[in-house]
């Protein structure tokens, strides 16, 4: 057995469908009087049911979420945190949302109480990320970890079943690079393998039925495993290409996760074969395929996009993303330094134009 070293990230989880029917006595447990609700503008809707269930302790809502959380949005929610004396963010949505929310703790230290509504995973990482200037940085800081999480698989049930897979396909990525992280331990591949179980059954019955509780619910444990993992341990290649193909070319996050994961996956694929062997057996294909080419047909059985040409990638800027990737790169199993940039230009390559990974 490898050494490891393993710390366990502190955060409150309430599970089940009804949940956000306990969401006042959190906000009490918190020990919070007024709460800046935050939502896409989407969620408009969903924020303001939450801000009317609150009552007097909601400060108002801010529903101006965007991906990857641009400096300018920041910015102007902090200012409207601060304007309003909110002692607490509540976030509800997906990785947009937790992403604004964890961008004014960073600055004010607020706590935050999430409800994903979808599989994005960000609330249960203490990791940040911010845009500004055509560049996405992350970072990790304990405040931005949200405090309590109520996950209520009812209100999963609005997410189209397409969303629910490229935001499940995300899930799955955080665990698949879990598997094979510098600084992975035993506690990690069991959260990893059975977050990739649970999501990678989830999705196509999610598909079939779209009001599937039982799916919904097996798609949000999921989820929660696998951002446990995303919490805990470092991300590598595929984490970079996609932050790269995001914060620099604005492409949608969950679906480009989708569409690069199979290519990092077959790119690490030698140099990880034990990760690949329980990326295989979580889903349920050992010894017939591999662990890449099962990633894709997941993908693509169930109608998410496979292409980045499809999601508006333009193949000249192609060979800038591979740059960009080589030039500051994340720990990865099989090196990824200026040398391979030829090798991240093929892999970017393929994803372009979705070939099935060898």
């Amino acid at each position: 057995m490898k050494d490891f070293v393993y710390n366990g990230q502190a955060s409150r989880v309430v599970f089940g469908p009804g949940s956000l029917a306990h969401l006042e006595r959190e906000i009490e447990l918190l020990g919070a009087h007024r709460a800046l609700v935050l939502s896409t503008p989407e969620q408009q809707q969903q924020a303001q049911a939450v801000a009317d269930r609150l009552g007097r302790r909601a400060a108002g809502i801010f529903p101006r979420a965007v991906m990857h959380v641009p400096i300018e949005t920041a910015r102007e929610a902090r200012d409207e945190a601060r304007r309003l004396g909110a002692d607490c963010a509540v976030a509800i949505g997906g990785g947009s949302t937790t992403g604004l929310g964890k961008a004014i703790a960073l600055d004010s230290g607020l706590p935050i109480l999430a409800i994903p509504t979808t599989y994005a995973g960000s609330e249960m990482t203490p990791i940040y990320g911010i845009t500004e200037a055509g560049l996405k940085k992350t970072g990790k800081d304990a405040r931005v970890l949200p405090r309590t999480v109520i996950y209520d698989p009812e209100l999963t049930l609005t997410l189209p079943a397409a969303l629910s897979l490229t935001s499940g396909m995300n899930a799955i990525a955080h665990a698949a690079e879990g598997l094979y992280a510098r600084d992975g331990n035993p506690v990690m591949d069991l959260m990893a393998e059975e977050g990739i179980r649970a999501m990678a059954r989830a999705l196509p019955a999610i598909g079939r039925r779209g009001d599937d509780i039982e799916a919904r619910g097996d798609a949000l444990y999921g989820a929660w495993l696998c951002g446990i993992v995303l919490g805990n341990v470092g991300m590598a290649l595929h984490h970079k290409l996609c932050h790269t193909l995001g914060g620099s070319f604005n492409l949608p996050h969950a679906e480009v996760h989708t569409v690069v994961l199979p290519h990092a996956v077959a790119f690490n694929a030698l140099a990880a074969p034990d990760a690949m062997a329980r990326i295989e057996r979580a889903l349920n294909i050992a010894g017939r395929a591999s662990a890449a080419a099962a990633l894709f047909a997941l993908a693509r059985a169930n109608g998410a996009p496979t292409a980045l040409k499809d999601l508006g990638m333009k193949e000249a800027d192609l060979d800038r993303a591979a740059e960009i990737a080589v030039s500051n790169p994340y720990w990865n199993p099989r090196e990824i330094g200026v040398a391979q940039r030829a090798e991240i230009r093929q892999l970017l390559q393929n994803a372009f134009e979705g070939l099935r990974p060898a």
